[in-house]
C-alpha cells in the first residue's frame, strides 16, 4: 500500500534543517517534456562487449544551456541507477546559471543509459525482431557500452570533446569509463561516490536487491504485466546503502510513524521510497543495470593511465562505496585530485549537499581553467 506523507510529517523534517528534509522526500519523475530522442546505430549495429547487437538504439537525452559555435563548451551529466535523462528532476540545484552545472556558459547534456526505462533502448522498449518488448531478452550491458551510445549521441550532436563529464554513484563510473576508454572525447572528470569497482559488500548489497526482484512470484522470469513488487523491497533494501545510521537517527529516530499508528517512522520511510520507485522504474532494467555495476572494473594499470584532470570525490558516511576506494583512484591517476565530502547522510550526500558540493567542483574547474 502507498504511503503519503502527511502535513505533521512533512512540518516535522523540516524543523530538522534543509538538507535533513530533503532526506525525506524521493526524487521526482522526471520532466517528460525536457526529453528528446535521437536513433543511433541504424546502419551500423551496435557490437556489445559481453556479445550481441542491437540495432537501431534509441537514445533519450536532455539538454540545457547552449552549444556554441566552437562546440567546445559541452558538459556531460552522468546518472545514477534509477536515474533519468532530466537533470533537473534530480540534480536540480546544481542546474541554472552561475552554478555546478552553469548554464549560462556551459551547453549541458545528459543521457538515460542503454539497458534504461526512461526512453532509450532497454528492457522494456520494442525489439524490432520479435516485434514484442525485449524484456529479459535484453542482452546484458556492461557500463562500456552506455559511453559508447552516449559518445555516439555527442558526435550526432556535433560534439568531438567534452569540457568535463560529471556524475555521481554509476554516473562516476560513467565518467572513470569515458576517461579510460574514451580519452580524446574528454578534457576532465568529476568521479562523485563511484569506485574502480564493486567491493564484495557491494556484490552482496546488490545481489540482495535483485533477489528481492526475481524471487518475487509476480517476476514471473521477467514477463511480468504490472511490476512485481519486489522491485519496492529491492529499493528497500538499496536504501539501507543510500543513507547512514547517523542518517537514520536524524530524520526517523526510533519515532512513531506519522502515517501509521502500528509501524515506526523508518518502516514507512523505507515503504514510501519502495512504492514510489515501483511507480516510476521497471524491474527488469534494474536487474540489467545492476549487473552492469557488478561487472564494473578499472584496473589500476588503466586508473594510472588516465591523464586528464580528475576530481575524485569520497563520502565521509557512504556506507555503499566507502571513501578509502574513492580515494584509490586519486592515489593511482597521475593528475587526480581526492576531496571527502563531510555528511551525515551517507551515499546520496552527493544529491543533498549540492552546495558544498558545487564549491568544490567549481573550485577544481577553474584551477585547471577547463577548455575542451
Amino acid at each position: 500500500m502507498s504511503t503519503s506523507l502527511t502535513p505533521e510529517h512533512r512540518f516535522s523534517s523540516e524543523q530538522l534543517g534543509e538538507v535533513e528534509a530533503r532526506v525525506l522526500f524521493p526524487e521526482p519523475r522526471p520532466n517528460a517534456r525536457e526529453v528528446k530522442f535521437v536513433t543511433l546505430f541504424r546502419d551500423e549495429p551496435l557490437n556489445l562487449e559481453l556479445g550481441g547487437q542491437i540495432s537501431p538504439v534509441r537514445v533519450a537525452y536532455s539538454s540545457y544551456g547552449k552549444l556554441n559555435d566552437a562546440k567546445d563548451n559541452a558538459v556531460l551529466v552522468c546518472h545514477a541507477l534509477t536515474g533519468s535523462s532530466s537533470v533537473r528532476s534530480w540534480w536540480g540545484d546544481a542546474l541554472g546559471e552561475g552554478l555546478m552545472l552553469d548554464t549560462a556558459t556551459d551547453f549541458i547534456v545528459c543521457a538515460n543509459v542503454l539497458g534504461g526505462c526512461y526512453g532509450s533502448s532497454g528492457p522494456a522498449s520494442l525489439n524490432a525482431v520479435t516485434n514484442r518488448n525485449w524484456g529479459p531478452e535484453f542482452p546484458q550491458v556492461t557500463i562500456g557500452d552506455m559511453i559508447r551510445v552516449q559518445v555516439a549521441l555527442l558526435e550526432k550532436l556535433g560534439i568531438t570533446r567534452l569540457k568535463f563529464a560529471i556524475g555521481g554513484s554509476m554516473g562516476g563510473m560513467q565518467v572513470l569509463e569515458l576517461l579510460r576508454s574514451q580519452p580524446q572525447s574528454v578534457a576532465a572528470g568529476v568521479v562523485i561516490g563511484a569506485p574502480p569497482r564493486h567491493s564484495a559488500w557491494a556484490l552482496a548489497l546488490y545481489h540482495l536487491s535483485r533477489a528481492a526482484i526475481e524471487r518475487d512470484p509476480d517476476f514471473r522470469a521477467g514477463r511480468y504485466g504490472r511490476q512485481p513488487g519486489g522491485l519496492a523491497l529491492a529499493r528497500e533494501i538499496a536504501t539501507l546503502s543510500y543513507r547512514s545510521p547517523a542518517s537514520f537517527e536524524l530524520t526517523q529516530s526510533r519515532n512513531q510513524s506519522p502515517t501509521d499508528p502500528l509501524k515506526t517512522a523508518m518502516q514507512t520511510y523505507l515503504e514510501y521510497q519502495g512504492e514510489k520507485l515501483l511507480e516510476r522504474f521497471d524491474a527488469n532494467s534494474y536487474l540489467t543495470i545492476s549487473k552492469a555495476l557488478d561487472r564494473f572494473d578499472v584496473t589500476p594499470a588503466q586508473l594510472a593511465q588516465i591523464t586528464q584532470p580528475l576530481l575524485c570525490v569520497g563520502i565521509s558516511s557512504d556506507v555503499l562505496y566507502l571513501p578509502h576506494e574513492i580515494e584509490e583512484i586519486a592515489n593511482t591517476a597521475p593528475n587526480a585530485h581526492y576531496w571527502q565530502l563531510e555528511s551525515p547522510h551517507g551515499h546520496d550526500a552527493f544529491l543533498l549537499e549540492t552546495r558544498r558540493l558545487e564549491a568544490r567542483v567549481q573550485a577544481f574547474l577553474g584551477s585547471h581553467a577547463l577548455e575542451s
